[in-house]
C-alpha cells in the first residue's frame, strides 16, 4: 500500500476515494499498528513528501496517542506502552529529526507528537534522553544550528512543559536548564523573531515548573526582565505572548508580583492606548487576572491565609480606572449582532465589573464623573461607553452606595432605550438587566422599582420586546431579572396585573422570524419560563391557558418540513424550548392541590406528544422531555401508571444512552421521580430498571458524573418496593461497597477542587442509597441488611474524618446513622458500642446549621433508644 497516495486520497474532494483511502488507513492501522505508526512517522520525516500528506500523516499519528475520554485516552496510552522499544525508537527518531525540517506544518506538527509521546513516557521516567537531546539543539556560539531547529525545538518544549503540567515529570535541574534556554530564545540580542515567539510561548508553557526560579529574586528578575522587554517587540505576535506570558505569571506567581508592578503598569498603559487590539486585549486581561486573584483572595480570606493580598488593585486604582474607560469608546459596528465578538471597549467593560468587585465603593466617584459627562453627548460612542461603564459597576459596591444612583439614573435609561442608535439601546437593556439583577430587590427599605414606575418600566421593555434581535434579546433578560427580584411583591409592586401582557409579548417575540438571530427565541422562552415559575397563585387560571398553547406549537414542530440540516436544527431548538416550557407549568401547577387539575387535564396529550418527541434523534430534545415527564409523573402520582406500558422503553433506550450521557443521567433522575409516584407499582418495571443500572455502574464508557445519580436511585427504588428489593440487595451492595471504598482512597489521596466535588458527590449518592434501602427494609426484612452494617458504619467514620466533605455529605452520613440504628433496632447496639465515633460525629454536627442539627437529634435519639434497650 503506497501510504503516501492513501493520504493525499484521504483529502480528495471526491467523498467516494476519501472514503476508500480512510478504510485503507483503517485497514493498515487494524492488521498492523507499529508498521502503521512507523509508516506515518518516516511520511512526516520525509523531505521529498508533499506537504498535505506530511501534515495529515503527523496529525494522524498524534491522534493515535491522545482522545479527550479518558476511556480512549487510557486505551491509546497502554497500546503505545506494550509497543516494542525498537519501534518505539525508530518513530521517536524521525520526530525529533523533522525538527529540522525546512517546511514549518511538518516541523510544528512533529513538535505536537513528541509531546504527546513525552506525555506518557517521561511520568514512566522513559525517554530521559529527550530533553537532553533538545537542549543539543539549540547549539551555542562555538556549534550554531538552524533557526528552524531553534525555533521548532523551543515550540516542543512548550509543548512538552504543557503536556506534562500537575506532574514531577523533570528534575529541577532539567526545569533550570529549559528555562536558560527559553530565556535565551526570548532575549532582545536574538535577531529572529520566529525563535523569540516560539521561547515566549514555551515559557508560558513551562510556568508552572519554575517555582523555585521565582523564588530566587535574582532569577526571577531576570525572566520578567527579558518578558517586559519581549512586549516592546517590534513583532506583533512577540508583544502578544509575552502579555499572554505576564497573564499566566500573574495568576501562578501573584505573590511575586509587587516589585514589578510599575512596570506592569507602564507597559499595559501604553499597550492598551497604543498597540495593536490582540496585544492591548492581553494587555487588559493581565489587570483582569490580578482582579481574579484579589477577589479570590478576598472571598477566601482568613486570619492564617497563606498568600497576602496586596491590594494591587487598590494602589492602582487612580491610574487604572481612566485606562480602562478610555478603551469603552473604542466599540466596533456590529458586535452586538455578533455572539462571538470580543474587542478593546468589551474587555475594557469586563475589566472595569472585576475591578467594581475587587474594590467595591472605591470605583463608584472614579466612574460617574465620566458617566454623567458622556451619557448625553451626541456621539453614539460616549453615550454607549457611559451606559456600559455604568452597568459594569453595579456588582461590588454596597447597595447604599448604588440605590440613589440608579433611582437618579433609571428614568434616564427608559428614555434611552428609544435611542436612536441600536448600540446604546442594546447595552442600555442590558444594564436595566443588571440593575433589575443586582439591585432590584438587594434593599426592601429602599426599592428602586415602586408603584410610580413599574408600570412605565413594563411599557417600555414590553415595546422594546420589537426591537432587532439582539436588543430584544437583552430586553428578555431584563424581564426575566425584574420577574426573579419581583417574586413574592404585593400589591402595587406585584407583576401579576402584567403576567398577561408579558406571556403574550413574548410568545410573539418568540415566533418573530428572525427569533432564530442572537438567541433570541430560547431568551424568550426562559424568560416566559421564569415570569410562570416566579408568578403567584393567583395566575394559575392564565398559566393554565397557556398550556394548550404551548401544546399547539409542540404539535406543530413534529409537522415541519425539513429539507435542510438548519431546519432540524430549528425542529430540535423548538421541540427543546416547548418541551421546557411544558415542564415549568407543570412543576408551578402541580406544586398544588388547588391548581393540580390545570396539568390533570392535559396529561394524556402532553404525554402523547412527549412521546412522539422522542422520535426526534436528537440528545437535548430527550433531555428536555425526560425533564418534562419526569415533573408530569411528580404532578400525577399514582397515575402515571397507565403510561408506563408505552412510556418503559423509552426510559430503558435513556439508561442505555452512554454517549449523550446527559440524557442518562436525567433518565436516572426520571426513574426516581416515576418510584416517587407510583411506590409499589412500579415493581413490574424494576427488574430492567436495576439490571440497566447495574450495567451502567460496571461500564467504564458511561461518563462518571451519572453513577452517583444511579445510587441515589437504588435508593429511591428500594424506598418505592420495599422487602421487594431483597432480591437485588446482592447486586447492589457490593457496587456500593466498592464504591465507598474508592470515594475513601479519593478522600486521602487528592486535593483537586474537580475531584473533591465529585467525591461529595458520589457519597452524598451512596448515603442516599444506604438511607433508601434502610429504611424500604425497616418494616419487613430489616435483618437483611445487619451483614452490611459494619461496613456502612465504617464508611460513615471515614467520612466524619475527611474535612473535605461538604454539608450535603455530612447530613446525609449522620441521617444513615439513624436509619441504621431505626432500622436493625437492638441488633447493632454491639456495633455502636464499639465503633464510638458517632459521639464526636454526632456532637459536631449539633452545632451545624438547622437542618444538620435536626438530622443529627434524630440520629442520637435513634442510638440512645436501641441503646437503652439493650442494656
Amino acid at each position: 500500500m503506497d501510504i503516501t497516495q492513501v493520504l493525499l486520497n484521504a483529502q480528495s474532494p471526491d467523498g467516494n476515494v476519501r472514503r476508500l483511502a480512510e478504510e485503507n488507513l483503517k485497514q493498515l492501522q487494524d492488521t498492523n499498528f507499529p508498521a502503521y505508526l512507523v509508516s506515518l512517522a518516516l511520511e512526516l520525516a520525509n523531505p521529498e513528501k508533499q506537504t498535505d500528506s506530511r501534515r495529515l500523516a503527523g496529525l494522524i499519528l498524534k491522534n493515535s496517542l491522545d482522545a479527550k475520554e479518558s476511556v480512549r485516552k487510557t486505551e491509546f496510552i497502554q497500546r503505545w506502552i506494550a509497543l516494542d522499544a525498537a519501534i518505539k525508537g525508530q518513530i521517536k527518531a524521525a520526530l525529533l529529526a523533522t525538527l529540522g525540517s525546512p517546511v514549518q506544518d511538518a516541523r510544528h506538527t512533529s513538535a505536537q507528537v513528541i509531546a504527546k509521546i513525552a506525555a506518557i513516557e517521561l511520568p514512566r521516567n522513559e525517554w530521559p534522553e529527550l530533553v537532553v537531546g533538545l537542549l543539543g539543539n539549540m547549539g551555542s556560539p562555538a556549534q550554531p544550528q538552524p533557526d528552524q531547529l531553534k525555533e521548532s525545538t523551543l515550540e516542543a518544549l512548550g509543548f512538552v512543559c504543557e503536556e506534562i503540567a500537575g506532574t514531577d515529570s523533570l528534575a529541577q535541574e532539567q526545569v533550570n536548564s529549559v528555562l536558560t534556554a527559553v530565556v535565551q530564545g526570548m532575549n532582545k540580542t536574538e535577531p529572529n523573531n520566529d525563535i523569540r515567539l516560539a521561547a515566549t510561548r514555551a515559557l508560558s508553557n513551562a510556568l508552572e515548573f519554575a517555582q523555585t526560579n521565582f523564588e530566587n529574586e535574582v532569577e526571577r528578575n531576570y525572566i520578567m526582565t527579558v518578558i517586559c522587554e519581549a512586549s516592546l517587540c517590534p513583532d506583533v505576535r512577540v508583544r502578544q505572548a509575552a502579555f499572554e506570558c505576564l497573564v499566566a505569571i500573574s495568576s501562578t506567581y501573584y505573590s511575586k508580583l509587587a516589585p514589578y508592578m510599575n512596570d506592569i503598569f507602564q507597559i499595559t498603559a501604553k499597550a492598551t492606548r497604543e498597540d495593536q487590539e490582540p496585544v492591548a486585549l492581553q494587555a487588559v486581561e493581565l489587570w483582569s487576572s490580578i482582579c481574579d486573584e484579589e477577589i479570590e483572595l478576598q472571598e477566601e480570606y482568613t486570619a492564617d491565609s497563606e498568600v497576602t493580598n496586596f491590594n494591587f488593585i487598590k494602589q492602582a486604582l487612580p491610574a487604572l480606572v481612566p485606562m480602562l474607560l478610555e478603551t469603552l469608546t473604542k466599540q466596533e459596528e456590529g458586535q452586538d449582532s455578533d455572539e462571538t465578538a470580543w474587542n478593546l471597549a468589551m474587555a475594557g467593560g469586563t475589566c472595569l465589573g472585576l475591578v467594581a468587585r475587587t474594590v467595591g465603593n472605591d470605583i463608584v466617584p472614579l466612574v460617574m464623573p465620566y458617566v454623567q459627562e458622556n451619557i448625553s453627548k451626541p456621539e453614539w460612542r460616549n453615550r454607549e461607553a457611559a451606559t456600559y461603564a455604568f452597568g459594569s459597576i453595579l456588582e461590588g459596591p454596597d447597595t447604599e452606595q448604588l440605590v440613589p444612583l440608579v433611582n437618579s439614573a433609571l428614568g434616564f435609561m427608559l428614555n434611552a432605550m428609544k435611542d436612536e442608535n441600536a448600540h446604546v439601546k442594546d447595552t442600555t437593556a442590558w444594564t436595566l438587566g443588571r440593575i433589575f439583577e443586582i439591585v432590584h430587590g438587594s434593599s426592601p427599605e429602599n426599592p428602586i422599582i415602586n408603584a410610580t414606575n413599574l408600570p412605565a418600566i413594563l411599557a417600555v421593555l414590553i415595546e422594546s420586546l420589537k426591537d432587532v434581535p439582539n436588543v430584544a434579546e437583552k430586553v428578555c433578560g431584563a424581564i426575566y431579572f425584574l420577574a426573579q427580584g419581583s417574586e413574592g411583591s404585593e400589591g402595587a409592586l406585584s407583576l401579576t396585573p402584567y403576567f398577561q401582557p408579558l406571556i403574550t409579548a413574548l410568545l410573539a417575540t418568540a415566533d418573530r422570524e428572525d427569533a432564530s438571530d442572537s438567541r433570541l427565541r430560547s431568551s424568550a422562552y426562559e424568560t416566559l419560563n421564569e415570569i410562570v415559575r416566579c408568578s403567584g397563585d393567583d395566575t394559575a387560571a392564565t398559566t393554565a391557558q397557556l398550556t394548550p398553547v404551548i401544546m399547539e406549537k409542540l404539535a406543530r414542530t413534529m409537522d415541519m418540513q425539513i429539507i435542510s440540516t438548519d431546519d432540524r436544527e430549528k425542529q430540535s431548538e423548538l421541540q427543546a424550548l416547548l418541551c421546557g416550557v411544558l415542564q415549568v407549568i407543570i412543576q408551578k401547577l402541580g406544586a398544588n392541590d388547588a391548581t393540580k387539575a390545570g396539568v390533570t387535564q392535559y396529561a394524556d396529550q402532553m404525554m402523547a406528544l412527549f412521546l412522539r418527541v422522542f422520535a426526534c434523534r436528537n440528545a437535548t430534545v430527550h433531555e428536555e422531555a425526560m425533564l418534562a415527564i419526569g415533573a408530569l409523573a411528580y404532578s400525577s402520582g399514582p397515575d402515571f401508571g397507565k403510561y408506563m406500558p408505552e412510556f418503559y422503553r423509552y426510559l430503558e433506550m435513556g439508561l442505555q444512552n452512554f454517549e449523550e450521557y446527559q440524557v442518562c443521567a436525567v433518565t436516572v433522575g426520571v426513574v426516581g421521580d416515576i418510584c416517587r409516584a407510583l411506590d409499589e407499582a412500579v415493581l413490574p418495571y424494576c427488574d430492567g430498571v436495576m439490571t440497566q443500572l447495574l450495567k451502567d455502574l460496571s461500564s467504564d464508557q458511561l461518563h462518571r458524573s451519572v453513577k452517583p445519580p444511579i445510587f441515589s436511585c437504588f435508593g429511591d427504588i428500594a424506598l418505592a418496593i420495599g422487602e421487594h428489593f431483597a432480591k437485588y440487595l446482592a447486586y447492589a451492595m457490593p457496587m456500593l461497597q466498592s464504591a465507598a471504598e474508592l470515594s475513601a482512597q479519593q478522600g486521602m489521596n487528592d486535593v483537586w477542587d474537580e475531584v473533591v466535588d465529585y467525591n461529595n458527590q458520589l457519597r452524598a449518592g451512596i448515603f442516599e442509597a444506604y438511607s433508601g434501602i434502610f429504611q424500604g427494609f425497616k418494616a419487613t426484612k430489616p435483618e437483611l441488611m445487619a451483614p452490611y452494617a459494619e461496613h456502612i458504619l465504617l464508611f460513615i467514620e471515614n467520612v466524619y474524618l475527611d474535612k473535605q466533605r461538604d454539608e450535603i455529605v455530612t447530613k446525609a452520613a449522620v441521617g444513615v446513622l439513624g436509619d441504621l440504628a431505626d432500622t436493625l433496632g437492638v441488633a447493632a447496639a454491639q456495633l455502636f458500642a464499639t465503633h464510638r465515633f458517632h459521639r464526636e460525629f454526632i456532637e459536631e454536627c449539633m452545632n451545624s446549621d438547622e437542618s444538620i442539627k435536626e438530622t443529627a437529634e434524630w440520629a442520637q435519639s435513634r442510638i440512645a433508644a436501641i441503646t437503652a434497650a439493650s442494656s
